[in-house]
């Protein structure tokens, strides 16, 4: 299948668009069309064996449009928004110059304003008219628009609005032509009552002001619709045009569409990157504020990853380009938010469906009240008036134009605060959520260890531990190594360097044995850890994991490392809770470390050990019972169940995974973009449900008022001049009220602070939810011989990973070990026989 866009033009409502689509869609070898009004495109997923785009094109055109494939050439959108909008304002300044000499002659009469000699009395009826008609002529040829395209359509039997407006106005032309002829033969029977009457009754006027106002509401339209496209020409602006490449030794100034995978780009202080890349040589602050909404600029060295538009602040880097042209983290993000801003909303069916069939049953509706006052006796003049009045007043723009606004002005939002929509469908659907699951690594948390406390035995503890660890690979290493260059802490000079996996490291300082491990390895070495024992518990029922260092055999001190929760964690889990939404954490993680972060992020529920696989399942088991679930990870492992998920939501932007898996990605790495979503969401859906209904009250009662339906009860009729204001200010009125969404703010709703009870209720549940993984088994043990043996078994297995409790008893000779059902008895049988007994059973 192949995926093509296509620029449309000639449309003018959703009438048009809704031809367009179901003609293109019935084609043999078309799979779907998606066509947009707003944006005057079309998407086509095709099988380019059996249909090609020039049969596409051909079939636009054969129903009265015009369509040719989307290039680089064309402008951009918010370019093609300009010249539209430049060219309306133009027409609309001439309509006004020649529309105003024509009301004022054929009103002026009536209001007793001054006019020339030679257009009063009877004896002057005919220059009166035929002024008219020649101004009414160069206003129909300003606006011929509505009449090529009208008629057009009209004739290949898909009439659109533009149908309607060139029937009514050309309707009240005609009738025109015929009072002139009328005049002039009443003129010649010296009939000066009938060349009154009919001076009176020209409708040149009505067909001028119904073109110019038209034409008015059209210009304010195209004003409000270039407006609801700011963000993306904003995301088009930061890309950068030019890039400095190093061939041959040599800066080179070029394009950058010039710049190829593997060129090394030179980006000097205060300029932009061109590219994505990987930094190769130097250090400086970069301003990623455009991508990640962060103010703080973001230090890069060597190996990090920089984003094409961001801003080098300080310092001179060397890049390799990964990422160029249209591959690059900015060309994905308008890529996204064009797409979402060109989708279509499941509600915006309704509309769809409606005016499919909305046109040619209003023509119908003229014809008849046209027919019924004639037949009635009310005069060709008024039963004329009647059936131009219905043409003119129901014009389905507002109707058309209710769901892309909203939709293009959302979207466009989203992405001003770091939200990126994929389609308008989960748009949509994120108003529904009532569940949302919650990965924990990268989503909950940072991502990463980070030191959180240190215990300090000797001073030597932190120069030391930088040394040993700056030569080690693994994150816990690099995360100690940052915690000693923030807080400027020289590393000392090592030697002989050795890292035992599984274990820990050992190395020579000042002729000494330097070592950093767990627990098991500083027992194997001899060293004691027992001064210690206590804290090590307490961290390790954090979540927490301990490494201790020591020189030859004295102990230096311990560093804890955990995976924080992020700051915003715990504000949004409890802003979701205020929304009325069950939020769920899922996790690989072991059940003792997701646990302790759920303790601290106030949450209740919470499925441990889960593998990638199974998070998929479990947002399906959900979803049988009845929920709308959304699922927020980070892009990679979590990928199936953002695909899986209702609405998937991906933290982090610059993964292809991420883009390719989730319906929105959260740029800012925060999990408040979670409530802004779907805040977002519920705000949009409100604005589309108040345009819709204020598009389909307005033909309901305009079309009755319009046909005379009320002159027998009220005495109201429809002048169809007013009704061609009131039409075009109807689709202002829709359009403004979807650029309300401009000013969308995320609120924060005010959240009760947790009482000590329910803190409580949340760590009784969280017991009882961890329980159910735990069990208990009995060790039978020879060797042990006293207090101190009995101890020593205890500390032995209380410091194993995933071990809760043990209950030693010396009389049974056996050890009660209450601990993880995955706990391998082939671990706590050799721990305790490395403590030196003998294991006989575990049951």
């Amino acid at each position: 299948m192949k995926k093509e866009e296509f620029t449309v033009t000639g449309m003018t409502c959703s009438a048009c668009s809704s031809t367009i689509q179901k003609g293109v869609a019935k084609m043999n070898g078309v799979q779907t069309a998606e066509v947009n009004l707003l944006a005057n495109k079309m998407v086509v997923n095709y099988d380019e064996n059996v249909v090609s785009s020039a049969s596409i094109i051909d079939t636009v055109c054969d129903l009265g449009y015009g369509a040719s494939l989307k290039n680089a050439q064309q402008p951009s959108k918010e370019n093609a928004a300009q010249k539209e909008y430049e060219a309306m304002k133009k027409r609309c300044l001439f309509s006004f110059l020649f529309m105003l000499p024509l009301f004022y002659l054929s009103m002026g009469h009536m209001l007793n304003w001054p006019l020339p000699g030679f257009f009063l009395g009877p004896e002057h009826a005919l220059n009166f008219a035929f002024t008219q008609f020649l101004l009414s002529i160069v206003l129909v040829l300003i606006n011929q628009h509505y009449f090529i395209n009208g008629f057009k359509t009209l004739f290949h039997r898909h009439p659109n609005m533009d149908s309607l407006i060139a029937i009514g106005s050309f309707s009240a032309i005609l009738y025109g032509i015929f009072a002139i002829y009328q005049i002039g033969m009443a003129l010649g029977l010296q009939d000066l009552e009938k060349v009154h009457h009919y001076s009176m009754d020209l409708y040149f006027e009505t067909s001028g002001m119904i073109l110019t106002l038209i034409t008015l509401g059209k210009t304010l339209e195209t004003r409000s619709k270039q407006k609801t496209s700011d963000a993306i020409g904003k995301l088009i602006n930061y890309a950068p045009k030019t890039a400095i490449v190093l061939r041959e030794g040599k800066e080179i100034n070029c394009l950058i569409e010039e710049v190829k995978v593997g060129d090394l780009c030179l980006i000097k202080p205060g300029t932009q990157v061109p590219v994505d890349g990987i930094v190769q040589e130097g250090f400086s602050s970069i301003d990623e504020s455009m991508i990640s909404g962060e103010s703080i600029p973001v230090d890069k060295k060597a190996g990090d990853r920089v984003i094409a538009a961001t801003l080098n602040r300080s310092g001179s880097l060397k890049i390799e380009a990964t990422q160029v042209g249209q591959d690059t983290t900015l060309s994905k993000i308008i890529r996204l938010v064009e797409e979402a801003s060109s989708s279509k909303a499941p509600i915006s069916k309704l509309a769809d469906q409606v005016s499919g069939v909305f046109v040619p049953v209003v023509i119908a509706i003229a014809a008849l009240a046209f027919l019924i006052w004639l037949a009635l006796g009310a005069g060709l003049e008024s039963a004329l008036s009647t059936g131009i009045a219905v043409l003119v007043i129901s014009c389905p723009c507002a109707l058309g134009l209710a769901t892309p606004t909203a939709i293009m002005v959302a979207t466009g939002q989203g992405a001003s605060h770091g939200i990126l929509i994929k389609s308008a469908e989960a748009l949509e659907t994120a108003h529904q959520i009532d569940t949302v699951v919650l990965d924990k690594t990268g989503t909950i948390t940072e991502g990463k260890p980070q030191v959180t406390d240190v215990i300090e035995l000797d001073p030597q503890l932190l120069p030391l531990a930088a040394a040993l660890e700056k030569e080690s690979e693994h994150p816990l290493a690099q995360a100690i190594v940052q915690y000693a260059q923030k807080r400027n802490i020289t590393a000392v000079s090592i030697e002989n360097f050795q890292a035992i996996p599984g274990k820990g490291i050992t190395a020579c300082w000042n002729q000494k044995i330097a070592y950093a491990g767990n627990r098991r390895f500083m027992e194997e070495n001899k060293i004691s850890v027992q001064a210690l024992a206590e804290k090590e518990e307490r961290f390790s029922k954090d979540g927490k994991t301990v490494l201790y260092f020591a020189l030859d055999q004295q102990l230096l001190g311990a560093l804890a490392l955990a995976d924080t929760i992020k700051e915003s964690s715990i504000q949004a889990i409890d802003q979701l809770r205020a929304m009325g939404l069950s939020i769920m954490m899922v996790t690989g993680d072991n059940a003792l470390v997701a646990h302790s972060i759920a303790k601290k992020a106030h949450l209740q529920h919470v499925q441990s050990e889960v593998l990638p696989q199974e998070k998929s399942g479990i947002i399906e088991s959900l979803q049988k019972q009845g929920h709308k679930v959304c699922m927020v990870g980070d892009g990679i492992n979590d990928a199936l169940a953002l695909t899986v998920a209702d609405v998937g939501m991906a933290i982090g932007a610059g993964t292809d995974v991420a883009i390719e898996s989730a319906d929105f990605v959260l740029i800012k790495n925060s999990l408040m973009e979670v409530v802004s979503a779907i805040q977002l969401s519920k705000a949009t859906l409100r604005n589309i449900k108040e345009n819709l209904f204020w598009a389909l009250i307005y033909n309901s009662i305009g079309i009755p008022l319009a046909a005379g339906v009320f002159i027998p009860i009220f005495g109201w009729r429809l002048n169809p001049m007013f009704g061609a204001l009131a039409m075009s200010f109807s689709s202002v009125s829709v359009v403004t009220n979807a650029l309300r969404l401009r000013r969308f703010k995320p609120k924060l709703l005010k959240t009760e602070a947790l009482k000590s009870e329910n803190v409580c209720e949340i760590q009784r549940n969280l017991q009882k939810e961890g329980e159910k993984n735990m069990t208990t088994r009995t060790m039978m043990i020879n060797g042990m011989m006293c207090e101190h043996c009995k101890a020593r078994v205890e500390k032995t297995l209380s410091s194993l990973e995933g071990v809760s409790s043990v209950s030693v008893s010396l009389e049974d000779k056996c050890a009660q070990i209450q601990c993880r059902s995955d706990v391998d008895e082939e671990i706590l049988k050799s721990a305790v026989e490395n403590a030196g007994y003998e294991v006989t059973a575990i049951r």
